[in-house]
């Protein structure tokens, strides 16, 4: 064959989708691997036609999984952002849509056994080092994907994957206020720079001339404030210590604005090129902490909670998504943990095929 052939299954996580591999099938080395991820999706064209990607940020992310070569972790989650168009790589943030689907996927590849009629499972995210307790239903020691949760952005109604993370706080940039500021102001705009589970320049919608309630399509649309935003998000990156992040994903931008539909707070959340259709898991827990955090942007915009745990409702372009925090405030604002409820859903297996020119395993 003039193909190499590499076993995946195609998993929809959360408000994500994309292939799920066991690392050990995949090259060691990060520029090999690269190279074979752009080649599997088809990155390089709008429609990822040569290739299994969708055409979408959120279609074109990769999960990797192994056994956790810790004491703490039952199973290693590497993730990798390929770019729809670009031919790029960026393997330093995660995903948490991308991570709803770890559980499931580590048991369909035999990498955990199921416990039970509920199944708990350690996660390390590799690329950022945040720990995350996964439970999954598994009635009669069966792993199943039926049940009646339901998130914004999702069809239908499915099993819940329950999400515990900790250790979130500076998982990036090593702080929680990678500029040691509440606020920056960054070309006349005034930002929160946090690190909350993802690394965010955080702004208020009305600073840039906008509600905080456009669609998705209306921002995507509306290139001028992308190019004022990304011209910011460089800079926000440089003063978090970042160094240069004109071609990585990260760190990832928001808007916030005050709730209209009974939330605690509206936001939208960008990928950073493209507006995020819903909203990430791990954006929505930094999101949720600036929100709860007293001097940061959000100041003004809502009814702060002031006990822990608070559930925080955020507004997105496509609904809502609840994210519960605890936190403390014994010396100064901390947050300890967050939690989310998600699904996941296997959609397909089998093999992915890439040219042997590109990688031909050994």
């Amino acid at each position: 064959m003039t193909q190499t052939a590499i076993p995946y299954i195609l998993m929809r996580g959360g408000t994500s989708k994309g292939p799920y591999f066991r690392r050990s099938d995949l090259p060691e080395d990060l520029d090999a691997l690269a190279k074979v991820l752009i080649a599997a999706l088809g990155s390089g064209q709008s429609l990822n036609i040569d290739g299994i990607g969708g055409g979408a940020a959120v279609t074109t992310k990769v999960a990797m999984l192994s056994v956790g070569e810790d004491d703490w972790a039952d199973i290693d989650y590497f993730f990798a952002q390929v770019s729809v168009e670009d031919k790029l790589v960026d393997f330093k943030p995660t995903c948490g849509n991308i991570l709803s689907g770890v559980a499931p996927a580590a048991i369909e590849m035999g990498l955990f056994k199921p416990q039970g009629d509920e199944t708990e499972i350690r996660i390390r995210a590799v690329n950022t080092g945040a720990r995350v307790v996964a439970k999954v239903n598994t009635p009669g020691g069966e792993l199943t994907y039926e049940g009646d949760a339901e998130i914004a952005g999702v069809p239908g109604h499915s099993a819940p994957v329950q999400l515990s993370f900790m250790g979130v706080v500076g998982s990036a940039t090593g702080a929680f206020m990678p500029t040691g500021k509440l606020r920056d102001t960054v070309q006349g705009i005034e930002l929160t720079c946090m690190d909350v589970a993802m690394p965010m320049a955080i702004a208020r919608a009305a600073d840039f001339g906008l509600t905080g309630y456009e669609s998705a399509e209306e921002l995507d649309g509306n290139r001028a404030f992308f190019d004022q935003m990304e011209a910011v998000r460089i800079e926000a990156g440089e003063r978090m210590g970042m160094g240069d992040v004109s071609k990585s994903v990260t760190p990832k931008f928001g808007l916030v604005a005050p709730a209209r539909d009974g939330g605690t707070l509206a936001v939208r959340y960008f990928m950073p090129w493209k507006t995020h259709p819903t909203m990430a898991v791990t954006g929505a827990q930094c999101m949720a902490s600036c929100a709860l955090t007293p001097g940061t942007v959000a100041d003004g915009l809502l009814d702060r909670h002031t006990a822990s745990p608070a559930e925080v409702v955020l507004e997105h372009a496509s609904g809502k998504i609840d994210v519960l925090v605890d936190f403390s405030t014994d010396e100064g604002f901390t947050v300890k943990a967050a939690g989310l409820v998600r699904t996941a859903r296997k959609l397909a297996d089998g093999h992915v095929y890439v040219p042997k020119s590109v990688w031909k395993e050994s």
